[in-house]
């Protein structure tokens, strides 16, 4: 299914902001992430409805992603993590 392009922009804007938040980013750090993840190839590619999931569950998708990709930085600045180094 194709997602309206304005609506589908709205929710990653939600989903980052979201994101930013309950990990502490900054929303250029987050913004860098999410546009690196499999939840936004998924969300954009529009692969099993991702994108009709509500904020919250992709929120929740996009950390545990975020954990599994930094496992072992825990402790380090945000500047050290892969999505700053990219």
């Amino acid at each position: 299914m194709t997602a309206n392009p304005i609506l589908l922009q709205k929710k990653y804007s939600r989903v980052i902001e979201c994101f930013a938040k309950q990990q502490g980013l900054s929303l250029d750090a987050a913004l860098g992430f999410f546009y690196h993840s499999q939840v936004y190839q998924l969300m954009r590619d529009g692969v099993s409805d991702m994108h009709c999931m509500s904020d919250a569950y992709l929120t929740e998708e996009l950390e545990q992603e975020y954990a599994e990709k930094n496992a072992g930085y825990q402790g380090r600045k945000e500047s050290d993590l892969w999505i700053q180094t990219k």
